[in-house]
């Protein structure tokens, strides 16, 4: 956001500069006026004196000349006076040759100027462009489903996934029959395995969720919203529980696709039924 505060005022900076130019070139190529008395003077100077040869032939060396057809001969008009001598020369102007000072300078402000366009449609293109080399925003293969489960036992019920932004915690299968009424199947998927998978954001206003080990909930630091190892909400000003990913599991292994998110259940979903099991981190 403060490259495009910075790139976008310098691009109307340039296409003023660009109009100002393109509107003096078109009034300096329109103007019509009066030469100045030196103009003239070295145009006279430089202007080859007239010539008596240019003068049209007279009627007689006209006459002459039709008869001289009719009878079969050519007679060339020509006149008698000595013809003028040839015109002095007169080097050309140095900035006639090659580029002038103000083709320059148009050329490079249009130059500059289509240098900052593109380098914003570069930096929008990479802004608005999906990654799909991996990592967030892309799908992520996280592992093998028994080892997730060990993983997260190990990690006091919460395992988190820094590629992905998620939070991993184990599901209880006890629960699944209420779970198949509230979660769409690509929740579901990961569900029925035995793993929740939730994004790390509170759909509150979008602080990064961590765990609370001795309430075993997700407790948010910025207001205090609350949410079950389900992510499911039990307080606080979070509009519904927290927001998930589509998943798969295939071959025994999980994948979760981070580009997709599906949102949270609403307030008042509760399927596991847990409730805190110690004291809050937040609010007391």
């Amino acid at each position: 956001m403060s490259v495009l505060l910075i790139v976008i005022p310098l691009l109307v900076v340039l296409a003023g500069v660009l109009l100002f130019a393109a509107f003096r070139r078109r009034e300096t190529g329109e103007a019509v006026g009066l030469l100045s008395r030196e103009t003239r003077r070295k145009d006279a100077d430089a202007s080859p004196a007239p010539s008596s040869s240019d003068a049209a032939p007279t009627g007689r060396e006209v006459e002459r000349a039709a008869a001289a057809g009719r009878a079969g001969t050519a007679v060339a008009v020509v006149d008698e006076t000595e013809a003028a001598p040839p015109a002095p020369f007169v080097p050309p102007d140095p900035e006639a040759l090659g580029v002038t000072r103000r083709q320059f300078l148009n050329r490079s402000i249009v130059a500059f100027f289509g240098l900052g366009l593109a380098a914003f449609g570069a930096s929008a293109l990479a802004f608005i462009w999906p990654k799909l080399g991996g990592g967030f925003g892309s799908k992520i293969t996280v592992g093998n489903v028994s080892d997730l489960l060990a993983e997260i036992r190990a990690n006091n019920g919460f395992l988190y996934k820094a590629e992905g932004r998620m939070w991993l915690t184990e599901y209880p299968s006890s629960a699944l029959s209420k779970a198949q009424s509230v979660y769409a199947p690509p929740v579901l998927a990961s569900m029925e395995e035995g793993i929740t998978v939730v994004y790390q954001k509170c759909p509150h206003l979008g602080c990064r969720v961590p765990e609370c080990e001795t309430s075993q909930w997700f407790e948010c630091p910025c207001h205090g919203s609350q949410y079950n190892q389900a992510g499911e909400k039990k307080a606080g000003p979070a509009p519904r529980g927290m927001d998930r990913f589509a998943t798969a599991v295939s071959g025994g292994r999980l994948t979760v696709d981070t580009g997709l998110v599906i949102q949270g259940p609403p307030i008042g979903t509760n399927t596991t039924g847990q409730e805190a099991e110690g004291p809050h981190c937040i609010g007391g």
